[in-house]
């Protein structure tokens, strides 16, 4: 098979589904014959002591210094906008 770069005919398509269709069998098969073990994390205490959060003292200013639209104590971002 010519590993440059050319025009893929009819014949070579269906070679190349051919070819990843029995990799992909290949890997499920090999996939399907590993055995997990459970692994479970067992602790005495289940859940997190409560602590008292601690910041910066300045953390909120600076966080509203730098937010590009602001309105009072309100910041408006969109979802992915904003980064």
């Amino acid at each position: 098979m010519d590993f440059l770069w050319h025009k893929v005919s009819e014949k070579e398509k269906e070679e190349i589904k051919k070819q990843a269709k029995e990799i992909i069998d290949n890997f499920s098969k090999h996939i399907g014959k590993i055995e997990l073990g459970e692994s479970k994390v067992l602790r005495k205490d289940q859940t997190r002591k409560e602590t008292k959060a601690s910041s910066e003292k300045d953390f909120r200013n600076r966080f509203f210094d730098n937010a590009p639209n602001k309105e009072g104590d309100l910041i408006k971002a969109e979802k992915g906008h904003w980064k």
